[in-house]
């Protein structure tokens, strides 16, 4: 067992006691200037809204928040409106009812978000579960077509027995409302979070690791990514897959220690027209690692996919959409 530490950081109090407080953990919070609080869903978001052009949406993983697009926001801003909320029950962002936060109600509640902010999505980019909401949204959009970026994706049920014990094991934890306390209280001990780190093949900053660490002392986000993952089942998106054809991209870094590269190799079997771009020497955090890498691949897909060019422009949310922090 982790030794219990109570000498926590002043910045982090709130997180401890319970939820984030944007007053307080949100002073050094990546692209501040962007950020706004929308009502939408029945919840409040936080949401980053930055940029002009089409309308690229940034969807963050499991555990994550907007702080994992701190330095790939800023590279995109100047050829999209970039649009990034903290999924529902992360970040700053509020939860969904504990009935909705499957696959298919946060991709609703999102689309509820977008309605909000008076926006039409032209090209998602997924991390991780993101990829999976992403490919959920493409799918739902018929008859418009929209690419989806991919990101170290996990798109497809885990293989085998730990596929039949995941969401089993999952929704046992959230049944205990101690357990979200408890993943916090080990948290708190910094070693956890840099194995933790350590086991995505990935190697980030300081600053990204203190962010890390910070959502993973708090409570309430623990909660919101333990009922994420306990609703979780992609078996019915695996079966639409196909039908995202050449406009699913699948960027593969070769060192992810959390979703393994063979993974895409399953998805590119089921989906023979995808694209896939493998960036080498980086782990599941690659945009993070590399942001520069990442952001020159987006912009070589926009070019792909005429967005920019053919397609027509969407202006940035006004001010009207949503409270500004």
């Amino acid at each position: 067992m982790l030794p219990m530490t109570f000498a926590l950081p002043l910045e982090t109090l709130s997180a401890a006691m319970g939820r984030l407080s944007w007053p307080v953990d949100g002073t050094d919070w990546p692209n501040r200037a962007s950020s706004r609080f929308v009502d939408a869903a029945g919840l409040s978001w936080h949401v980053q809204v930055a940029g002009s052009g089409p309308v690229a949406v940034l969807l963050h993983g499991t555990g994550s928040s907007t702080h994992s697009w701190a330095h790939l926001l800023p590279r995109l801003q100047a050829s999209f409106t970039v649009v990034a909320p903290d999924l529902p029950g992360h970040g700053f962002s509020g939860r969904l009812r504990r009935d909705r936060p499957s696959l298919e109600g946060i991709a609703a509640a999102l689309r509820d978000l977008f309605r909000a902010l008076d926006i039409e999505p032209q090209l998602y980019i997924g991390h991780s579960a993101g990829a999976a909401i992403g490919a959920r949204l493409c799918l739902d959009s018929r008859p418009h077509r929209i690419p989806l970026v991919s990101l170290n994706g996990a798109l497809l049920p885990l293989p085998g027995w730990q596929g039949a014990l995941y969401s089993p094991l999952a929704k046992l934890v959230v049944l205990n409302p101690l357990a979200p306390h408890l993943v916090a209280w080990c948290a708190a001990d910094g070693s956890a979070v840099r194995r933790l780190l350590d086991s995505t093949g990935s190697s980030v900053d300081a600053a990204t690791s203190r962010r890390y660490a910070r959502l993973l002392r708090t409570p309430a986000h623990v909660a919101g990514t333990l009922e994420m993952l306990a609703a979780w089942d992609l078996r019915p998106l695996a079966r639409e897959l196909p039908r995202l054809g050449d406009a699913l991209t699948l960027v593969v870094g070769d060192r992810d220690g959390t979703v393994p590269p063979t993974e895409a190799q399953r998805v590119h079997a089921l989906v023979p027209d995808a694209h896939v771009a493998v960036l080498a020497g980086l782990g599941h955090l690659a945009h993070e690692e590399d942001p520069e890498s990442v952001a020159r691949l987006v912009a070589a897909i926009a070019r792909r996919e005429a967005l920019g060019a053919g397609a027509p422009k969407v202006a940035s949310a006004p001010p009207s959409k949503g409270r500004t922090p």
